[in-house]
């Protein structure tokens, strides 16, 4: 992307401020809390993401639960599917087409994931509600902080704090759930029978959970989270985002409903500064694209509002693009888009084709390295083998080891063996051969395992067969 193509995104002082000093004091944010058509639509998509949150953990699937990484057996239960160790590189590539989609979805949408899917955002509007329900009006918190200590204001600040604290428990519990058996979790800790861990991760997460959303708030978006650092990188200037229209709107100014703005030299705005109040990270929309923007669209339901009172039309702050503020049309197919998706639907693609394609059994094949070689009682040389063999099904197998690579090679001894579902056997293993028939020092040498009871679950491994060299 070309330098002309990128936004600049603003980093705004106040006046009173000579420089931005991110040490200095934090002052408080009171929102005031509005309805309109974007919070619905933040509604209706947070609330499924609570529920699955909280509630997946409690379903069970083939006899245990339907998510749940456990770490001791190092396997990760996902629905149906068990991966292990050996396949994280899964794990990180789901990481990868989740970053890319966040990429491209950013360069169409802007931060739309911020302001609509963020676990910080979602935790953080939960806890603005109880604390407007607890404290009061905007207007009211305010005048309670400054008002001095009573057994009213100790009930309202209690009663915020412990819903919050509420909110944090259930959220750590449920997070601990997802790497302990929830059930089992809940129990003990209510018996007071759970392991230190359990206990130690239970309380880590219900603070981290308290801290963010209820004290830190818009300060994890501002220094915590690099997304809005970065967001510009992504940015281009048919890029959707929350923006105020200045030639609609300036110069602003108040006057009386019915008034025609123009007759008076005023634009749309009348400086409410609702769009300020309503904001989570306390800027004002008016004064240009800012990093601490996360999108929420809490100043357009804001603006709106004040423009239907006002009767004038909507959208003076509103999802758009920079070239259409210029009076520009908005490209939404744009090469970088097209490559993003692209990328992202080959790479689906190709982790989809792995998942259906993936055989669940693993081998791994170690020679003996003490001894190259042995010679036995009918003058055959052997070589000594460890064999790893994971069943990876969470059903019982029984897996017959063979070798091919080397005709003259045999196995020695048994090539039957029984395991359980998920379970890892090692096996120690001979092969011996001729000497005549070994031509070379050095032979390939490949053990295959097949399921006796299901064919398509097979696999090999490669090693070598070593002879004297004389």
């Amino acid at each position: 992307m070309s330098t002309d193509d990128r936004i600049d995104v603003q980093e705004v002082v106040p006046e009173e401020v000579g420089e931005l000093d991110v040490t200095q004091h934090r002052e408080k944010i009171y929102t005031r809390r509005m309805q309109g058509f974007f919070q619905r639509i933040r509604l209706y998509t947070g609330w499924p993401l609570l529920l699955g949150y909280f509630l997946l953990p409690w379903f069970n699937m083939e006899g245990r639960q339907a998510v749940l990484f456990d770490l001791p057996e190092r396997k990760f239960h996902i629905l149906g599917l068990t991966l292990w160790p050996q396949d994280f590189p899964l794990l990180a590539a789901l990481l990868i087409i989740a970053a890319f989609a966040l990429f491209a979805v950013t360069t169409v949408a802007g931060r739309i994931w911020c302001g609509y899917t963020c676990p910080q955002t979602v935790w953080t509007s939960i806890f603005m509600w109880i604390e407007q329900k607890t404290e009061g009006s905007r207007n009211q918190r305010i005048k309670l902080d400054k008002a001095p200590w009573s057994a009213e204001k100790a009930v309202r600040k209690g009663s915020k704090h412990l819903g919050w604290l509420g909110v944090s428990a259930a959220t750590g519990i449920t997070f601990v759930g997802y790497f302990y058996p929830i059930r089992e979790l809940c129990w003990e800790l209510l018996t007071f029978s759970s392991g230190q861990w359990q206990y130690a991760w239970t309380v880590f997460f219900t603070l981290a959970t308290y801290i963010n959303a209820g004290w830190m708030r818009e300060q994890v978006c501002l220094h915590v989270c690099p997304y809005a650092r970065f967001q510009s990188v992504m940015f281009d200037h048919d890029t959707l985002i929350v923006s105020y229209d200045p030639k609609r709107g300036d110069p602003r100014g108040s006057r009386k409903r019915g008034i025609d703005p123009r007759s008076i030299g005023v634009g749309d705005c009348i400086d409410c500064e609702l769009c300020v109040q309503v904001c989570p990270t306390g800027i004002d929309i008016r004064d240009g694209l800012q990093y601490e923007c996360i999108g929420c669209a809490l100043c357009i339901d804001a603006c709106n509002s004040i423009m239907d009172k006002m009767e004038y039309p909507r959208g003076l702050i509103r999802y758009t693009s920079e070239a259409e503020l210029e009076g520009e049309k908005t490209h939404w197919l744009r090469g970088r888009v097209i490559g993003y998706f692209l990328a992202l639907v080959v790479m689906t693609g190709v982790f989809a084709a792995y998942l259906l394609t993936r055989v669940p059994l693993e081998l791994t094949v170690i020679r003996d390295r003490t001894q190259l070689y042995v010679t036995n009682q009918q003058g055959e040389i052997e070589n000594i083998y460890t064999l790893h063999l994971v069943n990876m099904d969470p059903i019982m197998h029984e897996f017959e080891i063979s070798i091919s690579g080397l005709p003259s090679a045999r196995i020695v001894g048994q090539t039957l063996y029984t395991l359980n579902g998920g379970e890892v056997y090692t096996i120690n293993l001979r092969v011996a051969s001729p000497p005549e028939a070994l031509t070379v020092p050095s032979s390939e040498l490949v053990f295959h395992a097949v399921a006796t009871d299901d064919e398509k679950l097979v696999t090999e491994s490669e090693s070598r067969f070593l002879k004297p060299i004389r």
